[in-house]
């Protein structure tokens, strides 16, 4: 049975995360994963990075965007 890690932050997420993505991406072929998904908080700019570590180390890329809002009072 394989495991796709579905909640990650990287280093780009602007409230936390400490992954370096080539890092995570060496580790997550290193345990076989399948897939791994990117969920920075409030940005994108790991996007594209993330992309290109996740295809060279032949896992898939999932990517996600974690937006807050909140209403005006």
């Amino acid at each position: 049975m394989s495991f796709a890690h579905l909640h990650v932050h990287s280093e780009y997420s602007l409230l936390d995360g400490f992954s370096k993505i080539k890092k995570l991406m060496k580790r997550a072929k290193e345990m076989d994963m399948p897939a791994v998904a990117l969920t920075d908080h409030g940005t994108m700019f790991g996007v594209i990075d993330f992309y290109k570590a996740a295809t060279e180390a032949g896992v898939s890329p999932l990517l996600d965007w974690r937006l807050t809002w909140r209403r005006a009072p």
